[in-house]
């Protein structure tokens, strides 16, 4: 009992470290974010924080890099990894398109990517086939250089920390609350004076509580870091380049596309519920 309680007692200061260490970072970047320009630069700087503080603190408490999860056994993890955040998106956009929400598909768009690929006056199917392939291949590989920054310390480390503390239920509560305020300046910028903020930020965080039932099972699952950083590159990937683009928005659209509206949040929440009910049956 002593020794749990010793044990839980470190990994409460290892958490309060890494989070310490997490705010000095990301507070540089949010300045550059906020006070300087918004470029993709500073973005990138900020999804790197975790990873750098997740570095830090195992430096600070003398652990070496390789206690994180850097290896995965079993690849089928991957395949899982891909395949949920292209359902769940799926099925919250074809119930957009199909409500009402916004339209199929933006020929807009379309013409800006047959420019973009350099194949002016081809058909609108085939410049749609041709970019959404090479956005859901070439693009989730690319974009995973981000977004392994951010899953290197949520993932691969917050998560791993929480576990020795709380319940597979608590961890994925947890972390997601975290990891979405974190996210907060970013929704302020976007979205402040347009009357909607309060409503963006909860749907974004309804969202990432659901997303983090989802990687924390993933990650356990595997032992593995790299599922949780494929998922969310895939996630980025499909809807801010992908089914974001190709809706026609109307007056109702800005409260269901995209991470900022209803409909992803919903559809996340469910299967959220089903891994943590799944997490739950296998013991995780």
């Amino acid at each position: 009992m002593l020794k749990k309680l010793s044990k839980q007692r470190q990994a409460g200061r290892t958490i309060a470290i890494f989070l310490s260490v997490l705010t000095f970072f990301s507070s540089f970047a949010y300045y550059a974010i906020l006070k300087l320009n918004p470029t993709s630069i500073y973005v990138g700087a900020l999804m790197l924080s975790p990873a750098l503080a997740a570095f830090v603190t195992l430096k600070i408490l003398k652990r070496p890099l390789s206690v994180l999860p850097w290896r995965l056994k079993k690849l089928k993890y991957l395949k899982f990894a891909y395949i949920t955040p292209v359902l769940y998106i799926s099925i919250a956009y074809i119930l957009i398109w199909s409500l009402g929400f916004g339209d199929f598909f933006n020929t807009n768009q379309i013409l800006d990517w047959s420019k973009e690929l350099g194949i002016d006056g081809s058909g609108s199917f085939e410049v749609a086939a041709v970019m959404i392939f090479l956005l859901a291949s070439v693009g989730v590989v690319k974009n995973i250089g981000s977004t392994l920054g951010e899953e290197i310390g949520w993932r691969g480390f917050f998560i791993f920390e929480l576990r020795k503390i709380f319940s597979f239920k608590w961890v994925s509560l947890i972390s997601g609350l975290i990891w979405s305020i974190w996210h907060w300046p970013v929704i302020y910028l976007m979205y402040n004076g347009s009357g909607n903020l309060m409503f963006h930020i909860i749907a974004f965080t309804v969202m990432i509580v659901g997303m983090s039932f989802i990687l924390a099972y993933y990650t356990f699952k595997s032992n593995s870091l790299w599922p949780a950083a494929l998922y969310h590159s895939v996630h980025n990937i499909y809807i801010q380049k992908i089914c974001t683009p190709l809706t026609i928005t109307n007056e109702t659209s800005t409260f269901w596309i995209d991470e900022y509206g209803l409909m992803i949040p919903i559809i996340t929440t469910l299967f959220g519920l089903y891994f943590w009910r799944k997490a739950t049956i296998e013991n995780l």
